[in-house]
Order: C-alpha cells, then structure tokens, then sequence
C-alpha cells in the first residue's frame, strides 16, 4: 500500500527533474535507440512529453522507437505531431512522408515528397520515394523525368541505369529499358537484376535465343538462383526446345519445388525425349497434384501406348474426354449463339458456317431447318434448301427430339413445292 501511494509522487519528481536537463535526457534517448532499448526509449519520452507536450524532437524520437518495435501506427502518429509542430523539419517531414508510403498511404506521402523534392532537388532518397509511387501509380513518364535528372549527372550510376531501364521497360519502351540494362551490365557484370529484365525484354522483342543466353549468364553467375532456372525454363519450353526446359525443371524439383507444373513439364520432357517410363513417373505425380488437367492425362495416354500399356492409355484418353467434354459442348452452344448473330445481321453465308460448326459439335436436327430457311428465304437457293430440309426430315426417323406431327407435315409440304418449282 505504501509503494502504490509512493509511485505518484516518485513520478512527480522525475517529471520535475527532466525540464532542466532536456539536452542530456535526448542523448540518453539516443543512446537507448542505437541499443536497442526501445521499451525504455518509449517510456523515457513519455515521461518528457508529459512535461512538455510540444516538443517536436521528442516525438520524432518516440516515433523511432515505435517504428523498431514495430508498431506502426503508433510510429506515424508521432512523426505526424513533431511535423505539425515544426513544420520547416525536412526530417520530421521526411519520415512522416516515409511512414504513410510504407503503409500504402501514397495520396498522403506524395505531396509532402513533392515539397520536400521542390526544396532540395539532388536529394536521391526524395527522389527515391517520389518515383518509386510514381511507378506504383503506373505514372511512368513522370517517374522517368526524376530518373533522368539524376542519370544525366550520374550516367554510370548502375542503380540510376536501372531505375530509369525498369522505367522506360515499365512504360513499353523495350528498346530504350534494353539500351540502358546492357549499359548496366557492362559496368556491373554480376548485376542480376539487370539480366532478368533483359531476358524478359528480348523474349518480349522475339529474341528468345538471346534471352537464353542472358539467363545462362546469370545462372553461371549465381547457380542457386532458382528464379533464373524458372525464367530459362519457361523461355526454352515456349521454344518447343522441350529437352533443355526438362534439363531445368529437373533442377528446380530437386532444390524441393514439387509445383504440378514442373511435374507435367519435365513428364512432356521425357515423353518428347522418347523415355516414356520416365515421362509416366513425373505425370502420374502430375496427375496427383491435379487430375482436372487435360493435358497431363493426354501425355499418359500417350506414354501408356508408348509401352503398349492398353489399358493404362484407354483410361486417360477417356479422362480427357471426361474433362473436355463439357468446354467442347460450349464452344458448340457459342458457334450457334454466333451464328444467330451473323444471321440476323445479314451475313447469311458466314451465319451457316457457324451453325454448320454447331452442329459437328452437338448434332442438333434444328440446325438443318434453320439453314434451310436461310437458304429458302434469304438466299434463295432451292437446291441448298431441299438438301437441309431433307436431313430434317431423315433426322427424325432417329432423332430422340420429336417434332409434332402437323409441324412435320408442313415441313412435307415445303420440300415437295420446292422440288416440283423449277430452279431459276
């Protein structure tokens, strides 16, 4: 009972002691926050504030200890208050601009960076910021006028090389991102960074081949980089170049990554490589990861007629069926939902072909009718249009959709007017 009555008082005079040794108590703050005392650096600038609420210092240095003990909302809201209360602080600005782009708040970090960039130009951690939310906003153009500024100072400045590279790649300026990245390159020959956006920007320009090469570079280079693996990979099996992509994927499994699509590749590596047996071991593991994948069933089916395994390749042939079946039955339905477009916009003859896909598809009797209208009533081609309604007709002998007898008849009584006119 003593010390809870005790404690008020305690904190009374040390309150009462730190107004007159502020400078000394800030190097102490200091000191806590190069240790690492962050709980301590806290509660030492509370007590402070508690007596002097406006001092902005104190709160830009409680603002760093929340930001290392990873609160940081806390941490902004003290950078906000030493900002407003000194507000010609670039520092106290600059972090304030900081904390609201780490939390995504780039409406609110921007213009403070504007005005800070506005006072001091060749400042790259401003300039850093800004264009970096630049680029997040996909204001290429405006990012890339910082990124010059300081690359026509500074032109074998490799992260300047960069920046401006990934601007210009960002804003679908290939040849220019591909100027700037070789220049990189040249300078820093181990820059990773720069080789993988090159390989992207040549594999984009229809340059494959040198994207392969750049990304074995980069693989000499640093051999545990998987990501160079994938890139290489990928590039050699859009290339049909199905053995080196194996070669890759193989890799990539080995150092723990059982990605479904690494199984499947390297499978199609083998199959094409003629080791069947090989390619069923990495499909059928394929297969486990995602048996709703057509074109791994595919493989096994082919891989099992490869080893005259009949059975094997007659159960995945009919999995692919079972898989495609319903995306065939609507690519039928869309043909004739086209064809009824074409129809009724005038395109007579394109509409027929369309409906005539329809019914490879889905064999319904309606088509032959609605193709021989068209050819009766709007191209009028006699010939064409006892043809379709005649294979109505047949259909029916068969068909499973009956149509009501007196609908039939009229039908009848059609292709025989039609076959007794004459033909113009």
């Amino acid at each position: 009972m003593k010390k809870i009555m005790l404690l008020p008082l305690c904190l009374f005079f040390t309150m009462n002691r730190l107004v007159p040794q502020t400078n000394a108590k800030n190097s102490g703050i200091d000191l806590m926050l190069v240790r690492g005392e962050y709980e301590r650096a806290i509660d030492t600038c509370k007590l402070i504030l508690a007596a002097d609420s406006l001092n902005p210092e104190i709160y830009y240095k409680l603002g760093i200890a929340y930001q290392n003990s990873l609160d940081e909302e806390q941490s902004l809201d003290c950078y906000y208050k030493a900002s407003r209360l000194n507000p010609e602080s670039n520092v106290y600005n600059f972090s304030l601009a900081k904390a609201y782009y780490t939390q995504g708040k780039f409406s609110l970090a921007e213009p403070i960076l504007l005005n800070l960039n506005s006072l001091d130009s060749t400042k790259w951690l401003y300039a850093y910021y800004l264009s970096s939310i630049y680029m997040q906003s996909e204001k290429y153009d405006d990012a890339l006028d910082i990124y010059d500024r300081f690359l026509s100072n500074d032109s074998t400045n490799c992260v300047y090389l960069d920046k401006t590279a990934f601007a210009y790649l960002k804003g679908g300026y290939y040849d220019d991102a591909i100027n700037l990245y070789n220049k990189s390159l040249s300078i820093k020959k181990k820059n990773l960074t720069a080789i993988k956006n090159l390989s992207f920007l040549y594999a984009s320009t229809m340059n494959p081949d040198t994207a392969i090469q750049i990304l074995t570079m980069g693989i000499e280079i640093d051999s545990t980089d998987k990501d160079l693996y994938i890139r290489r990979a990928q590039i050699n099996y859009s290339k049909n170049y199905t053995k080196r992509a194996m070669d890759d994927y193989l890799f990539l499994l080995a150092s723990g990554d059982s990605s479904k699509l690494y199984l499947k590749r390297t499978g199609i590596g083998y199959s094409y490589n003629f080791q069947p047996k090989e390619a069923i071991r990495y499909l059928l593991l394929a297969y486990k990861a995602d048996s709703s994948d057509y074109e791994t069933c595919s493989f096994l089916g082919q891989c099992y007629y490869k080893i005259k395994d009949m059975k094997s390749s007659i159960y995945f042939y009919k999995k692919v069926q079972e898989i495609l079946r319903p995306i065939y039955s609507q690519v039928g339905l869309t043909h004739y939902l086209c064809a009824d477009s074409q129809r009724d916009n005038g395109n007579y003859k394109d509409a027929i072909d369309s409906y005539l896909k329809a019914f490879a598809i889905n064999s319904d009797p309606n088509i032959n009718m609605i193709i021989a209208n068209i050819y009766d009533e709007k191209l009028n081609n006699k010939g064409r249009a006892i043809s379709y309604y005649q294979r109505f007709l047949n259909s029916q002998k068969s068909s499973k959709m009956k149509f009501p007898p007196a609908y039939i008849e009229k039908i009848e009584k059609r292709l025989e007017y039609l076959k007794k006119s004459p033909v113009k």
